[in-house]
Formats: C-alpha cells, sequence, structure tokens
C-alpha cells in the first residue's frame, strides 16, 4: 500500500481525528496492522458519534417502528409509509446544528439540500418541508444575526429548488447562546412499488457518481457534529459546506427520471462523510464490497488528496449502483440534466472497502470494520443531584392585571406570531399547501387523490429538562394532537434528538428517560418511528442545551374531509374545549415569562383521555361540525384563546366571551395560564352543538361551554359548576388591537426587526 505522500499517524493525529486510544487499539486489531493517513480519516468519520451513533444505538433499537402502514422503517436514508391508492409518504428529519452555529446561511441550506437529498433518493418527489429552530437570547447581536441567516438559508435554498416550506417552530432560551439548534424535515410523495434504496448489490456493477463536482469545502463535517463547541469552534467555518439550490432541482429531476428506467440498483445521497459513508453504508447493507478510484471523482479544485476527496462534504451529489449495462442510460440523463456523471468503481463479492489513486491502492478495509463493527457504547447514567430541587414550584402571587399579564406571554417571542419567519419561506409553490404556517399543522394535496397528508413538529424542551420521560412522552401526545386539530390519523414519526455532551452521566440520563417517554408515548398511540437523527455533543464550553427530542409526525386526512385552522371565523359561534378545564403552573410559559421562573413537574398524560379527545376532535371535524380546532399548549387557555382570537394575518380578528367552568378550588393562575395534556379549544356553530355533544359522549371525551365569539374584545370570567348562571367578575378584558398587536409584533420587537418583513 503506497503511503509516502502521506503524513505519518501519530498520537497526536489520532487524537485530533477525534478517536479514543481504546478505539484507535481496536482500528489496529480489525486491520491487523496500523492504518495509513486515509484509512484514519475514514474510521475518524464512520466511527463518529454523527455517523455511528455509538452512545445512541441501544437505545434506540428499544423505540417501535412496525406498524401495518410502514414500508421502510430506520436503516435506510428516510421512511416511508403507505397512504393508499398505491402510494407511499416518505419523510425524514435531521440536524444541521453546529453549521448553523457557525455559518447561519450556509448551514441552514445545506440541512434543507441535505435532508431533500433523502427523501428523493428514496423515489420520493419532495412536497413540503419543514423546520424546527431553537435560538438563545434575542436581544444578543449575535443571535439576531443568525435568526436571520438561518432563516434566509431555509428561505434561498427552499424557494429556489420549489418545495414549500410549511410549518415548523421556533423558539428561544438562553441554553442555546452557545449552540442553536436546526432540525430540517422533508416530505415527500412516491408509488408504494417503487421505493429505491442503497443496498449495493451485484459483484460487477458499476458504481457512478453524479451531481456535483467535489471541493474542499465540508471535510471532517461529521466529526465537527460529534464534538462540543468551543471558544475556537469560529475557526471551523471551513468545515460548513456550501450549497447550490439550481443544482439541487436539476439532481432532483434527473434522479427522478431516471427512477423511471430499469438503471438503478442502489442509489444514496452522499451526506455526512460524503463519498465514504454513502459508498461504505451501501455495501454494508448489502453485504459486498467496494472498490473505488478517487483518481475518477470530479473536482472543482486543484491539488486534492484522496483524503480530501474521501471526507469532502461537498453537496449535491449522489452515489449510483447502475444495472451492469445501463451505464449509457445513467449517463444519457444526467449529461441532459447537465450534471456531472462518472463511473468511479464497481461492486465487489470481497466484503472490503478498497480506494484506489489510479494504481496507487489508499485504503483496504472490511466493510464490516467501519459499520458493525463501529463501537457500542452503555455510558453511565445519573439523575441530576438537584432534580427534585428543580421539581418545586414556589409560591406565586396572581398578578395585578391578568390582561397586561396575557399580553405579556402573548408578546413572548417563544409564542407570539412567527409571520416575519414564514413569510420568507414559499409555502404555496407546488400549488398543494392547504393549511400554512401559523397553525398546530400544515396540509398538504396529495395529486391525484382526494386525500391529504398533515405535518407537524413538536416538542418542549423545558418539560424535557425538569422530567425528561414524561417531556418527551408529552412531545409525542402534542404531536397527535396538532394532527387531530385538523383531522389527521397519524401515521409515523421522524425525531431528532437533540442532546449535550454524551459522556456526561446526566445527559446520557436525560437521553435515555427521554427515549423511554417517547417510545412509551408511541406505544399508547400505535405510532411508529419511521427515520430519525441523534445530535450529541449540542454544548459550549461545558454548557449543555435543554434536552430537544423534536417529534417530527405525518398524519392522513382522508378523502371528503375539509380540515380546520386555528383562529375563530366570526362572531356568534360557540366556544368549547375538548378536554378539561385547568392546568397546573409548574414548568409553564406564565411562570418562565412573568415570574423567571423554571421549576416544577412538568404535566403527565392521561392516555385515556388523550385518545378520547383526539378521537371527538377527529370526528367532529370529519362531519363538517367544527370551524376551528386549537391546542392547548405553551400558556394554558387564556393564550390559546387569544391565539384564535388574532391568529389571522388575512382577516379581522374575532373576539371572545368566556365564562370558564371551574372548581372554587382551582386558583384563576391555573384557570387561565395552567397547562396540561388532553385539550383542544374549538369554535363551532350553534346548530352543531348537539351533534358534537353526543360525539363526546360516544369517545368519553369532556365538552366544556365556554361562551360565545364576540366582535371586539377577549373577555374570560370563571363560572361555578354547580351553579351555571353564577360568574365571578371579569377576570381579564382585553381589547383585539391590543391582543393583536402584541401577538403580531411580538417577535420582531423582541429581535429588533421592526425595519424587516411586515
Amino acid at each position: 500500500m503506497t503511503t509516502a505522500t502521506e503524513p505519518a499517524v501519530t498520537p497526536e493525529l489520532v487524537a485530533s481525528h477525534g478517536l479514543a486510544e481504546a478505539e484507535y487499539r481496536r482500528i489496529v486489531e480489525l486491520l491487523g496492522r496500523p492504518p495509513t493517513y486515509t484509512e484514519l480519516g475514514v474510521f475518524s468519520v464512520m466511527w463518529s458519534e454523527h455517523c455511528s451513533y455509538k452512545s445512541s444505538r441501544i437505545w434506540l433499537r428499544t423505540l417501535p417502528t412496525q406498524g401495518p402502514r410502514v414500508l421502510q422503517g430506520p436503516g435506510e436514508n428516510a421512511g416511508a409509509i403507505d397512504i393508499g391508492d398505491g402510494l407511499a409518504v416518505v419523510f425524514k428529519m435531521e440536524s444541521h446544528n453546529h453549521p448553523s452555529f457557525i455559518e447561519p446561511y450556509q448551514g441552514a441550506a445545506t440541512g434543507v439540500g441535505g435532508i431533500m437529498r433523502d427523501v428523493f433518493t428514496m423515489g420520493a418527489r419532495p412536497v413540503a418541508n419543514l423546520n424546527s429552530l431553537r435560538f438563545g437570547d434575542p436581544r444578543s447581536p449575535r443571535m439576531r444575526w443568525l435568526v436571520e441567516g438561518v432563516v434566509a438559508g431555509i428561505g434561498g435554498y427552499g424557494n429556489c429548488v420549489g418545495v414549500p416550506t410549511v410549518g415548523g417552530e421556533v423558539s428561544f432560551h438562553p441554553s442555546y447562546d452557545g449552540n442553536i439548534l436546526v432540525n430540517a424535515m422533508t416530505v415527500g410523495i412516491c408509488r408504494a412499488d417503487r421505493i429505491f434504496r442503497g443496498i449495493a448489490a451485484g459483484p460487477g456493477n458499476p458504481v457512478m457518481y453524479v451531481g456535483s463536482r467535489t471541493g474542499r469545502d465540508g471535510i471532517h463535517g461529521a466529526t465537527m457534529a460529534s464534538e462540543e463547541f468551543s471558544a475556537e469552534s469560529e475557526s471551523k467555518r471551513p468545515t460548513v459546506q456550501v450549497g447550490d439550490p439550481f443544482t439541487e432541482k436539476l439532481l432532483i429531476e434527473a434522479c427522478l427520471e431516471l427512477m423511471e428506467e430499469d438503471a438503478i440498483v442502489a442509489i444514496q445521497d452522499m451526506g455526512a462523510a460524503g463519498l465514504t459513508s454513502s459508498s461504505v453504508e451501501m455495501a454494508g447493507r448489502g453485504g459486498t464490497g467496494l472498490d473505488l478510484d478517487v483518481a475518477r471523482v470530479p473536482r472543482r479544485e486543484a491539488g486534492m488528496s484522496p483524503y480530501e476527496v474521501l471526507l469532502s462534504e461537498s453537496q449535491e451529489r449522489m452515489l449510483i449502483v447502475a444495472a451492469r449495462g445501463k451505464e449509457d442510460v445513467v449517463t444519457q440523463v444526467f449529461r441532459k440534466w447537465d450534471l456531472e456523471v462518472e463511473t468511479v468503481g464497481v461492486v465487489t463479492d470481497t466484503g472490503r472497502w478498497r480506494i484506489f489513486d489510479g494504481d496507487r491502492v489508499m485504503a483496504d478495509i472490511p466493510v464490516p470494520a467501519l459499520t458493525d463493527a463501529a463501537p457500542v457504547y452503555e455510558r453511565p447514567c445519573a439523575e441530576p443531584a438537584d432534580r427534585e430541587a428543580t421539581r418545586l414550584v414556589p409560591e406565586v402571587p396572581d398578578p395585578g392585571d391578568f390582561g397586561e399579564a396575557l399580553l405579556a406571554v402573548v408578546g413572548d417571542p417563544s409564542v407570539a406570531s412567527k409571520r416575519w419567519v414564514w413569510r420568507q419561506y414559499d409555502h404555496q409553490v407546488q400549488t398543494g399547501t392547504v393549511v400554512g404556517p401559523g397553525g398546530d399543522a400544515a396540509v398538504i394535496r396529495v395529486d391525484g387523490t382526494q386525500r391529504r397528508i398533515a405535518l407537524t413538529s413538536d416538542c418542549n424542551p423545558l418539560w424535557v429538562q425538569l422530567d425528561p420521560f414524561h417531556g418527551a412522552a408529552g412531545a409525542v401526545a402534542e404531536a397527535a394532537r396538532n394532527l387531530a386539530c385538523v383531522g389527521a390519523e397519524p401515521l409515523g414519526i421522524t425525531d431528532c434528538l437533540n442532546f449535550g455532551n454524551p459522556e456526561r452521566p446526566e445527559i446520557m440520563w436525560q437521553f435515555r428517560e427521554a427515549v423511554r417517554g417517547m417510545s412509551y408515548g408511541l406505544d399508547q398511540l400505535s405510532i411508529p418511528v419511521v427515520s430519525g437523527n441523534v445530535s450529541l455533543y449540542n454544548e459550549t464550553e461545558g454548557r449543555a442545551i435543554l434536552p430537544t427530542p423534536t417529534v417530527g409526525m405525518v398524519g392522513l386526512v382522508e378523502a371528503g374531509v375539509e380540515p380546520v385552522g386555528s383562529a375563530f371565523r366570526g362572531p356568534g359561534r360557540i366556544v368549547a374545549l375538548l378536554g378539561d378545564v385547568g392546568g397546573q403552573l409548574g414548568a409553564s410559559h406564565y411562570l418562565r415569562v412573568a415570574v423567571g421562573v423554571e421549576l416544577g413537574r412538568p404535566p403527565v398524560v392521561d392516555w385515556e383521555r388523550e385518545r378520547a379527545v383526539h378521537a371527538a376532535c377527529r370526528e367532529a371535524i370529519r362531519a363538517g361540525l367544527l370551524e376551528s380546532a386549537h391546542d392547548l399548549s405553551e400558556g394554558g387557555l387564556a393564550v390559546a384563546l387569544a391565539e384564535s382570537c388574532v391568529g389571522r394575518h388575512d382577516a379581522p380578528p374575532v373576539g371572545a366571551d368566556v365564562y370558564a367552568p371551574a372548581p372554587p378550588e382551582l386558583r384563576d393562575l391555573e384557570l387561565l395560564f395552567g397547562e396540561g395534556h388532553g385539550r383542544v379549544l374549538v369554535s363551532l356553530p350553534r346548530e352543531a352543538w348537539d351533534a358534537v355533544q353526543a360525539i363526546c359522549a360516544r369517545a368519553g371525551c369532556p365538552l366544556n361551554w365556554l361562551g360565545e365569539t364576540s366582535a371586539d374584545a377577549l373577555r374570560i370570567a370563571r363560572k361555578l359548576p354547580t351553579d351555571p348562571y353564577a360568574t365571578t367578575e371579569t377576570l381579564l378584558h382585553v381589547s383585539l388591537h391590543s391582543l393583536a398587536a402584541r401577538y403580531h409584533g411580538g417577535f420582531v420587537e423582541a429581535l429588533g426587526f421592526e425595519g424587516g418583513l411586515a
């Protein structure tokens, strides 16, 4: 093996590649010799946390992944679920956290491009994007720069490719000051009998490189994503990839056109670790070997070494195993679309991954050494010593003015309208968007059918911090509840599990408990996980983010069902609550915003009640009885009412006169701002009340009449359930003008974007 032009492998070089001493010794044992410099680089990325899931794999295996509609579960580029009519929905979520913190525009843009490639690699045309974004203190100039850059990157890439960004979430917390989260999700549609996979098969079949040329951008991006940040992280800007959405559009069309031919054996996106991971993973899934000649790889920079070619994460590139004899078909399609295409290798039956640079052998590694033999750690777990102290809630007096308190909560940038964000996204391109950003879930049409797909993303990181098990279970419940609010039945989830350094026992405990909670919640609702991503080491100089296991959920709206939005449509409608009145103040958004306290036990899901609320909401929507439905989440009943009053930016606001039935022991604060699961605020015509009552009775769902929509303000009083005619004095009375100003202006004011988009 020729290594004369490569650096000598020293302990310092091994450490700089993020490999532990024990891991290096294991590499030497597997190879029967010390690795070359190129091989060291390959092991460093394939055994990185980002690629091997070495700290999380044992817990991920406990998630439910089976179901009657599941066509492809975890382990492929994306998951796939049967939606009927001979079609499948394909979807996945991934993180691009570290790159986006270093270079927000390109980090976010290439995150969008990468997740779209995972979906169309499966043979699905991307039809919708979502994103879940977490930022730090909005008053920080750097954070404003990060918000602007990330949003511009998401919009710039998605808009140019022509895939609508239809939903997502944006929130702020100081724990993300040094490590923002950018989680991107794509949904696509394909024929259920034409799903393509990345399984290299057929010794002698050619391996073909297609797409853009390879450059030096993104080298060691996977390794960077597998370590925590430090004061030197800015120097890692060269490891951030640079995206070209116009090339991505060409690549989508070329791949989908080629998939109509009988020419593809396997196809894989060159994502994290680029040519290395794509080729190794295909060989690993197929139980085959691969020989690749990096000298044949199209390059845009002169003088690139084999090491650089293998580890580059340049964007808009794919690796295809073509059927032998079909090389000309592949070549013709990609040249038609003005894309690079080159045969760079061949499938073998050796079980080895061999890399050549012309006639020089640069790497010769058994494929299982890079896949099955990657380390798997059961890292120590320890419950945080201060956990019980964080669950105690101090005595909180009532505010002097409940109306002012409501305005403060709805104006908080984590609650306020994100219209400034989603106005920069084209959410109507492809003309399939039925319900766009700003509601509980987005809804898109499925071409050629009467069915529709609903999609949402959810997580309350503070709840996960205070109780990882119930916080993660609650994220599943809330995502499913959001789908119920548009009349959709959940099909499956993808996830993005964002945590700190797994080598710290308290972080590993958070991760383990969150996965347990997510698994339990999915079992309770019979929802499978079909794809996902783990992002660890999200901390800077020892300070971790709030644990953020983001749930991306997809549901099905059956033919003939008209989804509803979350906003009231006009005065004179009944306002009611599916579920129980009143919640708890512990771990609530009110405590955080109004009191500055982040303590308490998060709400625990009553799964029987949760299922009943979902069933009743879906049936009432399917029967055409509801005009609006809105999940109660951050801020409780008062905030949900406010959002339903002023949530529509394209129509006049609608007021409400509410007389909430509440037991005497329930404090006014708990009635207004208490949080909990299994609650949906609905509005309906008077003539639909009896039918909705009957549906709720059959489902075992509590139904509380709250009042009626009105013309000019939001008024909330409490009513004693023992006396339906007795009400206390009004708790709050806020004009629609004030509500709208705070809700629609809170985000831009907090970030100093007054001069930005209206």
